[in-house]
């Protein structure tokens, strides 16, 4: 039995869900989206309350998936999401131009990311960067492309992190602290 897949999902008044065999269509203020509806799962929608029901034991996998996936899509087109990111290093920083971002890491030259349609991304600062958008898998994605730039150096912790990421700082080799 599935625990997240039997929980109700509240749709603000604001949301217009419809639902179909295959996909669930979910609009709100922030915009549309669609998710797929994995076969023996079925959506209900009685009071401003969607609940996920599925026919059998053999959907139980997929129960919590599509429940989980329909209340992303709830919450992004009501609220959105957002993914906070932060530059530690001298000279690293970045800069927004139009739709791509110019990133300066440390390399010998600037590395441009061009932002994925449904996303916008915001530098405030040069070194403090908000991934938002209504897909939450897509601003997970775009904030881990982000990432992987300049990942967290080990010894120095310089790089491009998660706000609020906590790294462990490696020892240097003995020899040079003996110098």
């Amino acid at each position: 039995m599935s625990r997240v897949g039997n929980q109700p999902i509240t749709v603000p008044a604001e949301a217009k869900v419809t639902i179909g065999d295959v996909r669930l269509q979910v609009e709100g203020p922030k915009g549309t989206l669609e998710c797929m509806v994995p076969s023996g799962i079925k959506f209900h929608l009685e009071e401003g309350v969607l609940t996920a029901l599925r026919s059998s034991d053999e959907v139980a996998a997929a129960h919590g998936l599509a429940r989980s996936l329909a209340a992303n899509a709830v919450m992004g087109v009501t609220q959105g999401f957002a993914r906070h990111l932060e530059i530690v290093g001298v000279g690293y920083r970045a800069q927004v131009a139009g739709r791509v971002v110019v990133f300066s890491l440390g390399y010998s030259h600037a590395i441009e990311l061009l932002m994925p349609e449904g996303i916008e991304i915001k530098v405030e600062k040069q070194t403090a960067i908000t991934v938002s958008g209504i897909d939450k898998q897509l601003v997970g994605q775009t904030a881990a492309k982000i990432r992987a730039l300049r990942p967290p150096d080990p010894y120095k912790n310089k790089g491009v992190r998660y706000a609020g990421e906590r790294l462990r700082k490696k020892e240097g080799k003995a020899s040079a602290k003996a110098a």
